[in-house]
């Protein structure tokens, strides 16, 4: 449309006609309101995004930016006393496969590979037939668990087949590196990681290891950002349970209990080795046991460490203790005598000595050389039953000990009405029947006799120690209850039945070593079991300065020449070798070079 111009005054070009275009307001003005509608509706959606939204959003991007690995549950380490492993968490893997999701490394986006495809890859990192392999993949299409206990090793060599569609899962495996030999102390877990026996089970808040679900902030590079890390993220927990226990000697404790219980042919046997002046023991073993890495293949019964819950009478290992009871009181005169007449009438009882032979007038170490029971009944009834009763209970005979060892069960011992009236219960007390303990409590007895009089508390872990450092080293503790003249008089009386009676089979050259042999009446229920018994024997060295109990208890032993003299004394002697070696013990001063006689 052209406006105030004549045709005639129309300009010509080269007789073309110039023509202006009309302005498009109404379209201009609809472009201006779409973009001011844009502009107010994004302003609305950022002010949704930062008024109600900024939370969740905020939240979602964390999670992108945050690794979190959850805890595997491990446990620390247990070690005996010179740093080597008992116990320990390895990881292992568990191999899943997820064949909707199969491709190797390299492969076009969405690609896929077949199961006999990744089976062949797999078949020798696993060391399985790839056929059966294609078998077990066949049966789902995602979840199927191809194997389990991988190494990381073997984690590893899986991992660098670059096959998508396989997944590793970590988790902690407790390992007995000692296999059987501290199975009766430290105990085991079963399959679900639950603490069955043992110390496992009665240390398990000490074992539980301090870990916290990892929760790590990285940047755009993947660094981590110090900032975003809660307090401990990074820490590790090194720290282990140390025992008292001593590995070498373990095993040669170990060993020679179950030779012997094998040429006896006896039911079980166990032996320990207790440091006196601290109640710390170096040695705890028993036989038969198991192995903790299989222990789905041993009865339960053998879970249970018996010379710690089970009681038994013990015999003429008692003995001394009643001695150094009767010195105490001064019912007994150390350089006295006692008439042995082979036999007593007691309440209607008769009572032998175990040969049925007298030995007449004879002093208090030799009643401890032959073991005679009726010598020991006439010294004994020197006290009032009564007295007699109420040392017996300061002993703690019926308390359980005061020890970190699993399961310590208390002994047993007649009420204090029947033990004075009835004439038979202090007369059978002399000779150790009557009344029942465990033999660890026995060895807390000899250990008293030994270290000067002082009840100290038997135990086999020194505490949690970091890294490669020791726990704290054992003090000697306890309560005092015997006078030290007492005992070392008891201890120069143990000494002479090493050297003269039944405890000659322990003597060794250069040292001097006490000890008191024991063949006790098995009682089952309230009821002696006809022709069984419990052999022991128990020893203390060096008698000029001494350190160490060794007790041996076999029971139920094969054959007529089954005693503590013939069954339980070769292993203590054994152990004694060891332990001498072991300890760098010094030979005695004034000790004979060489057997007598």
């Amino acid at each position: 449309m052209t406006v105030g111009l004549s045709r005639a005054q129309r300009p010509r070009s080269g007789g073309r006609v110039l023509q202006l275009k009309p302005v498009p307001g109404g379209r201009l003005i609809a472009v201006y309101t779409l973009m001011a509608l844009g502009l107010v509706g994004l302003g609305v959606r950022l002010a949704w995004l930062q008024l109600r939204q900024a939370d969740s959003l905020e939240e979602r991007a964390r999670s992108i930016q945050t690794q979190t690995t959850e805890p595997l549950g491990q446990r620390r380490s247990i070690v005996d006393r010179s740093g080597r492993l008992v116990a320990l968490d390895e990881q292992r893997y568990t191999l899943w496969a997820h064949p909707y999701y199969f491709s190797f490394a390299g492969d076009d986006p969405g690609g896929r590979r077949s199961t006999e495809e990744v089976a062949a890859r797999l078949a020798e990192v696993l060391a399985e037939p790839a056929e059966a392999l294609i078998a077990e993949m066949g049966e789902q299409p995602t979840g199927i668990r191809l194997a389990t206990d991988l190494t990381p090793e073997r984690a590893d060599a899986i991992r660098r087949l670059g096959i998508s569609g396989l997944d590793l899962e970590a988790y902690a495996q407790r390992v007995y590196p000692q296999g059987p030999l501290f199975a009766n102390v430290v105990g085991f877990l079963n399959l679900n990681r639950d603490p069955q026996a043992g110390l496992e089970q009665s240390r398990d808040g000490d074992l539980r290891r301090h870990e916290l679900t990892r929760r790590v902030r990285r940047g755009a590079d993947g660094t981590p950002l110090p900032a975003a890390m809660a307090p401990g993220t990074l820490w590790s927990d090194d720290l282990q349970l140390q025992l008292t226990l001593d590995a070498r000697l373990q095993e040669l404790t170990a060993k020679a209990l179950a030779a012997q219980v094998s040429k006896w042919k006896a039911k079980r046997g166990a032996a320990m080795v207790m440091d006196v002046n601290s109640g710390a023991l170096l040695a705890l073993t028993s036989t038969p046991t198991y192995d903790p890495n299989r222990f789905w293949e041993f009865e339960t019964a053998l879970f249970r460490e018996w010379s710690v819950q089970d009681l038994y009478e013990p015999g003429s290992t008692f003995k001394p203790i009643n001695l150094a009871i009767a010195l105490q009181e001064q019912a007994i005169d150390p350089n006295g005598t006692v008439n042995d007449t082979g036999l007593l009438q007691i309440g209607g009882w008769p009572i032998y000595n175990h040969d049925r032979q007298g030995n007449g007038v004879i002093d208090y170490p030799t009643v401890l050389q032959v073991s005679s029971n009726v010598a020991m009944v006439k010294a004994m009834n020197r006290m009032e039953p009564a007295l007699f009763w109420s040392w017996l209970d300061r002993l703690g005979i019926d308390e359980r000990p005061d020890t970190d060892l699993p399961g310590a069960a208390a002994g047993w011992l007649k009420t204090r009405t029947q033990f004075v009236d009835q004439p038979i219960e202090p007369a059978t007390a002399a000779f150790g029947q009557g009344l029942s303990m465990t033999p660890l409590k026995l060895a807390q007895l000899h250990a008293m006799l030994a270290n000067g009089g002082r009840l100290v508390s038997p135990h086999i872990t020194r505490g949690l120690r970091a890294g490669d450092g020791l726990a704290p080293s054992d003090a000697p503790d306890g309560v005092q209850v015997l006078d030290p003249s007492v005992t070392a008089t008891v201890m120069d009386w143990l000494e002479t039945v090493v050297d003269k009676g039944s405890g000659k089979g322990v003597k060794i050259p250069g040292y001097r070593i006490g000890g008191k042999t024991g063949t006790a009446q098995k009682a089952e229920n309230g009821r002696y079991i006809p022709g069984a018994r419990i052999t022991s024997f128990v020893a203390h060295l060096p008698i000029d300065d001494p350190r160490y109990v060794v007790l041996v208890v076999v029971d139920e032993p094969q054959g007529g020449n089954a005693y503590g003299s013939t069954v339980a004394v070769p292993v203590a002697r054994s152990i004694i070798e060891a332990l001498l070696v072991l300890e760098k013990i010094p030979p005695s001063s004034g000790a004979p070079a060489s057997p007598a006689g």
